[in-house]
């Protein structure tokens, strides 16, 4: 079993990322033998996504080998960044030019979607921007979570606050169900 994991922002210092990389794995510890990708999204040189660009290029290198290893996995953890109310503008170009491949970019993979930020609200307006749409995008939405306040509830040793990581832990067990059972089918 093969989970993808990544932040969709390109910091160096990406709290989605950590989130989504300790997500994976607490759901690696649970299934044994999963192998959990930890995708960086600064390993991607795109240009700006438009009909021009994609006319003078065709589907750059790096959305078409993206692409691919989404199908390569099982499962993916995404963690979704909020700059201002919105996905990141790297992602939001990632997901623009996947789109250009395949419209069901998630290509059927059950998902566990996250957010953070520094924020009381924790990502929670980007968060409902990925349910309403990843499921359409071909997402097998299983769980989500957001964790606010980033800094004053993580550490390297997990969430601090019991109660939101329980949440989490909940999330990842659903997730984990879902992906058990979708790999019995």
């Amino acid at each position: 079993m093969k989970i993808l994991s990544f932040g969709a922002s390109t910091s160096s210092t990406s709290i989605n990322r950590q989130l989504a990389n300790y997500a994976a794995g607490l759901a690696q510890q649970q299934l044994g033998d999963a192998e959990v990708t930890k995708f960086d999204l600064r390993d991607l040189d795109l240009p700006i996504f438009s009909e021009d660009k994609e006319k003078e290029l065709g589907s750059p290198a790096d959305a078409e080998r993206f692409f691919k290893l989404i199908g390569e996995h099982d499962a993916i953890v995404l963690s979704l960044a909020e700059h201002n109310g919105s996905y990141s503008a790297a992602f939001k170009n990632l997901y623009d030019w996947l789109s250009r491949i395949e419209q069901k970019v998630w290509q059927g993979k059950t998902m566990l979607l996250l957010s953070t930020s520094p924020g009381a609200r924790g990502g929670a307006t980007v968060m409902e921007a990925g349910k309403a749409t990843f499921s359409r995008m071909g997402a097998q939405l299983a769980a989500n979570f957001s964790l606010p306040s980033f800094y004053d509830h993580f550490s390297d040793d997990g969430i601090s606050d019991p109660s939101l990581s329980s949440q989490l832990q909940e999330a990842v067990d659903t997730f984990v169900v879902a992906l058990s059972q979708s790999n019995n089918n």
